[in-house]
Order: C-alpha cells, then structure tokens, then sequence
C-alpha cells in the first residue's frame, strides 16, 4: 500500500473539574500489524479546540484556572512531559481576570501555549498502535462549565517498511 489520501479523525475529552480526564480514540480500523504486511498511520497536522461543555463559545471564569490538555500513545493517569516517549502532542492554555484599573478586572484574558507545536512536523508523526488517548487536567473549575477539548487529526496511511519501522521504535522506545 502507498500512502493514502488525507484524512481526519477526531476525539473529544471532557474535563470534570480539577481531576484528569482521559478519552480513547480507536485506532483499530487504521493500524494493522499483521506478519505478512503492516499499515502505520501518520499524523500530518493536528488542530485542537477548547470550548465549554454546553456550546462551542467563550470560556468564562471570575478567577484563574490552567487547562493542560494531551495526546499519547499509551493510557496515562496524569499530565506528561515531553520527554516522555508516549506524548504524541500537547498545550496549556492559561484563564485569568486581569485588573485594569483599581478594583475593576478584565475578563476572559487567556494565554495560549503549545509546548511541542505539533504544526511544525516535517514529516508528520508516526503511529502504529490501537488507540490513542486525549486528556485533559485543571487547575480550577470553571465559571461557563466543563470544559471540552477536542483534536482533529489530518492522517494518512502508510505501509510499514524497514526505514519507518526503525524510525517508529527509536522515536516511541
């Protein structure tokens, strides 16, 4: 099999507070690690979408909160760092009210940080496992409600060849 065409698939986790949240994303029906041959899924870009739990608006909060949010490879129980050969992507994202003026604050003043900035793969990230997860963990509940987050994944398949495989071990070892 040659590369496919592109193609998306998504997963959405719920936060339910202050305690990490995870979601699985079935996999099964891309990835194949047969005898004979094998199918690898390659991730080209992933875009991510942080929204309450009730419409895809502005989150509110009167004080501040950190969201954390991660895509692995592996089913984890906690936030992890880079360093840790499971994390595929991952963000923060900062809620705070910030004061203007003596005594009057601002709200919905948010800070963004993609920490690996899965946008600048050259060529993509390979995966060859049956799921992938997506959690998320917070500081603090919010004011607007639960929070959601959600990943696109732009993929493609790819037969498993002697080069990727050795890229895929030495990258998820």
């Amino acid at each position: 099999m040659a590369k496919s065409d592109a193609f998306f698939i998504r997963g959405i986790v719920e936060s339910n507070g202050t305690t990490y949240a995870e979601q699985e994303v079935d996999l099964g029906s891309y990835v194949n690690l047969g005898t004979k041959s094998s199918t690898l899924l390659r991730i080209r870009n992933i875009s991510v979408q942080v929204t309450d739990d009730t419409t895809a608006s502005a989150i509110s909060t009167n004080g501040a909160a950190k969201v954390g949010h991660q895509l692995t490879t592996q089913s984890q129980t906690g936030l992890v760092t880079a360093d840790d050969k499971s994390l595929v992507a991952s963000g923060s994202l900062q809620f705070y009210n910030a004061e203007v003026a003596s005594g009057s604050f601002a709200t919905g003043n948010v800070i963004e940080n993609f920490d690996i900035a899965p946008q600048h793969w050259t060529n993509g990230y390979l995966i060859g496992v049956d799921s992938l997860y997506i959690g998320v963990d917070q500081s603090a509940a919010l004011d607007s409600g639960n929070l959601k987050i959600a990943y696109v994944m732009e993929c493609q398949l790819e037969s498993a060849t002697q080069a990727n495989s050795v890229a895929l071990a030495l990258s998820q070892q």
